[in-house]
């Protein structure tokens, strides 16, 4: 595997991991406010590129769990 065929992984794990960490999360908020689980289901790059404060918020942070 090439270094380009590894960052390009990278980026689409990383960029799938943001995905569903925003929708998981979406989907806990609407369900404790009585909404529809359609409202969880919105996801809304622009152009394909995750937001700068949604890729803040919603990825990996170098924090681990014990």
């Amino acid at each position: 595997m090439s270094i380009q065929e590894k960052s390009r992984a990278l980026m689409v794990r990383q960029y799938h991991q943001i995905k569903n960490r925003q929708q998981s999360m979406m989907m806990r908020a609407a369900q404790e406010l009585g909404l529809p689980e359609e409202a969880s289901q919105y996801w809304n790059p622009i152009q394909g590129k995750v937001e700068h404060t949604t890729r803040m918020i919603y990825g990996s942070s170098h924090a681990s769990m014990s």
